[in-house]
């Protein structure tokens, strides 16, 4: 048989037999299904939070939300093919690494042996179902949760991690991509977005304080949002809802600043609001503008200043960056500001590079924590937007 032929009838195995699996379960339960097809040494790595290190899941014993053997994603072979997105070879033998996606969200890596000829459809397609069983398990899974993290997490941290959505997202129109630090004291910042039809709603937070409260402010305005956008309720409206919400749990006490965008992707027009927060910046062949926009009052301060809603056509593979201000205001030991200038200039010789969306937000949030002496005194979050036209 084929081998493309045996890993597609194990996938089908993998299919009907996983729907009462946990996620612990699954490292046996996939190396056996691919050993049937051919493919020995299989065996899954997971991203940690920083995409720093790939960890090995074992899904053994009481311990095995620690993982098994580590690689670092910068410098191996693993991480080479964790950061190309494509299978690479180990060495001269016949091994090899195949990335492991949700869609176009980087998982980790899976490592596999074939027992004759490399068939590389057959490894990503088995590959896509790993990464379909990875995504379908985690939600529900705290060994998931502890593998992918190498320190505590703070309570608010934790409550940003599990409102946010999935870090990147790609269709034939739109690549959507996002990253905040610090990934395990994270308090106020928070990214939103959203498919509807032939729209993207694409929202970036940037709460009061650092503390649990800016945390609970942060997540009780991204879920204000994404019950003003689901009743239907207009860009031009959304912010005079979520403020009323705002205003009455914490009575002018607490604010937040927000840019919240919608995207026709058939059209390519942009329109966004600005309520105190800094301008969306656009990249287009080459070079970078801010997208300027007479802006509102944070939410929660409750000015009542009118809510103007501004729009740009965009053209064919623009990038529009959402960010907070912890980005541009990192500072070294020196007190120099990362600045705007540098960020919108990593992003360019990233774009120049041809990098994935997703590597160059890696990369950037690595230079922005070294800029830093590694810890930040503030949130830092970036969401890039690609419409592909």
């Amino acid at each position: 048989m084929p081998p493309q032929c045996g890993i597609e009838t194990a996938v089908a195995s993998m299919a009907r037999s996983s729907h009462m699996l946990a996620f612990t379960e699954l490292p046996g339960f996939i190396a056996r299904e691919a050993a049937s097809a051919g493919l020995e040494e299989v065996r899954m790595y997971l991203a940690d939070r920083q995409q720093r290190i790939l960890r090995e899941v074992t899904g053994e014993g009481p311990d095995a939300h620690l993982g098994g053997r580590e690689s670092r994603i910068d410098g191996t072979v693993a991480g080479l093919a964790y950061i190309r997105g494509e299978p690479v070879r180990i060495g001269s033998e016949n091994r090899y690494w195949v990335p492991l996606l949700n869609g176009t969200e980087r998982l980790g890596v899976l490592h596999a042996a074939p027992a004759g000829e490399p068939d590389f459809t057959a490894m990503g397609t088995l590959a896509s179902m790993v990464g379909l069983l990875i995504v379908d398990k985690r939600s529900n899974s705290d060994a998931y949760a502890r593998l992918i993290r190498v320190r505590p997490m703070s309570v608010s941290a934790e409550m940003q991690w599990t409102l946010m959505p999935p870090s990147t997202f790609s269709n034939d129109r739109v690549t959507i991509s996002a990253a905040t630090e610090p990934a395990y004291d994270n308090a106020g910042d928070a990214f939103d977005y959203a498919l509807d039809g032939g729209g993207i709603s694409l929202a970036m937070f940037d709460a009061m304080g650092h503390d649990n409260a800016a945390g609970l402010l942060a997540t009780l305005a991204v879920g204000s949002y994404r019950n003003q956008r689901r009743m239907g309720t207009g860009l031009k409206d959304i912010p005079r809802g979520i403020e009323a919400i705002l205003v009455e749990e914490w009575v002018r006490s607490r604010f937040t600043t927000a840019l919240m965008c919608e995207l026709d992707t058939a059209t390519g027009v942009l329109s966004w609001v600005n309520c105190g927060h800094l301008p969306p910046v656009l990249i287009r062949g080459g070079r970078a503008r801010e997208l300027e926009c007479e802006p509102s009052h944070p939410l929660g301060m409750d000015l009542g200043l009118p809510v103007t809603v501004c729009r740009e056509p965009l053209e064919p593979e623009d990038r529009v960056l959402l960010y907070t201000d912890g980005i541009t205001e990192a500072r070294d030991s020196r007190g120099r500001e990362f600045g705007l200038e540098r960020f919108v200039d990593f992003i360019l010789r990233n774009e120049t590079s041809r990098l994935a969306v997703p590597e160059t937000l890696r990369r950037l949030m690595q230079a922005v924590l070294i800029h830093h002496d590694g810890r930040l005194e503030d949130d830092a979050t970036v969401l890039v937007c690609e419409w592909h036209g």
